[in-house]
């Protein structure tokens, strides 16, 4: 994996942020300043997940631990806490969920990272790579299992069904995008209901258990389900897009797997679609083979497949923002409403 962008899209992907509303900031550093209405109950999801990351087994105690640093942005229970606070009141009930749906969200990168056979996240070595599969699997199952045991210990058990629920979809919507690898006419409305499902399905969890326990309505609870889920489909776009553009030093983890994997993004079903018939045979030839981002950079800034995306991404974004109408003003909302700008306009 190279370093930098591929000197192919340089010129292109520097369009495309140019194109941008504001320029793309490492999210770790938009979204700490993004949680500061929420810092005192985000310290104590950290401590939370401290206290039950851990084994009486060395071996055991030294993997889960590992893992707990994996997860990095902590953008679910931020999420979680943040509705809750703008709906209502965080309660002890949120610091829980908030401890469950970084668990789950963690064990899905775990797996994920074995699937991609990747080697680097949050500038971090991957379980895969620093231990192996084996470990890396039962990590992740470890995490499931420990995740909805802790959902349990709560006085109602809808937190957990709701959960068990949007994790049943997560795992999926990845068999889905496993079955349509190498599908080149897979349609954007096929790529967007698989990003719903394996990405936005958690997010929209997290924001709806958020306003539920603050004692939100159930037009509101509604409104933060969608709302969460417009913004996990939104931040999938443009993870998608810098698996394309991105650097790996500034992500942090290893950038070309959807190429690889022969996972078809939207950039691609845009060019795809956009191709004229000599055009596409072509393209159907690179994706067939061991494609690189450098031999597709030709078709994708011809079809401005780039800017298509962000603009996607940006139109997922807007709307989840008009779903923050619903609630009172406070620091919370403003900070969703910066959340739906930063998701978008980022470089890890």
């Amino acid at each position: 994996m190279g370093e930098s962008t591929p000197s192919g899209l340089e010129e292109h992907a520097a369009t495309t942020r140019n194109a941008s509303v504001s320029t793309a900031q490492p999210l770790t550093t938009a979204m700490a300043d993004l949680y500061s209405p929420v810092v005192t109950e985000m310290g104590r999801v950290e401590q939370l997940l401290t206290e039950q990351m851990r084994s009486e087994y060395p071996a055991v105690d030294e993997l889960v631990r590992y893992g707990c640093m994996l997860g990095g942005k902590r953008m679910r229970p931020a999420l979680l806490l943040l509705v809750g606070q703008a709906s209502g009141e965080v309660v002890d009930a949120h610091i829980t969920l908030g401890a469950v749906v970084e668990m789950i969200h963690t064990a899905t990168l775990v797996h994920d990272d074995v699937l991609d056979e990747a080697k680097m996240r949050r500038h971090l070595a991957t379980v895969n790579s620093r231990w192996d599969n084996e470990a890396s699997v039962l990590l992740g199952d470890y995490l499931f299992t420990h995740s909805f045991y802790l959902a349990s210990t709560l006085e109602t058990t809808l937190g957990c069904r709701w959960i068990g629920h949007a994790t049943n979809v997560v795992c999926e919507g990845e068999l889905r995008q496993k079955a349509a690898r190498g599908n080149l006419h897979l349609s954007e409305d096929e790529y967007l209901s698989i990003i719903g499902a394996k990405t936005a399905a958690l997010t929209a969890c997290s924001s709806k258990l958020g306003a539920y326990f603050a004692g939100a309505d159930e037009a509101t609870t509604a409104e933060m389900d969608a709302f969460g889920y417009e913004l996990g489909v939104a931040f999938q776009i443009a993870d998608d897009l810098l698996d394309v553009v991105g650097s790996e030093a500034d992500t942090g983890k290893s950038l070309g797997t959807d190429l690889d994997q022969k996972i078809m993004t939207l950039p691609l079903i845009h060019t795809l679609r956009c191709a004229e018939p000599g055009e596409r045979e072509e393209l159907e030839t690179l994706l067939a083979g061991e494609a690189r981002s450098a031999q597709l950079a030709p078709y994708l800034k011809r079809h401005q497949a780039l800017a298509y995306a962000r603009r996607r991404a940006e139109e997922f974004a807007l709307s989840a923002r008009a779903r923050l109408d619903c609630l009172p003003p406070s620091p919370a909302l403003d900070a969703l409403i910066r959340m739906t700008e930063v998701v978008v306009r980022r470089s890890c």
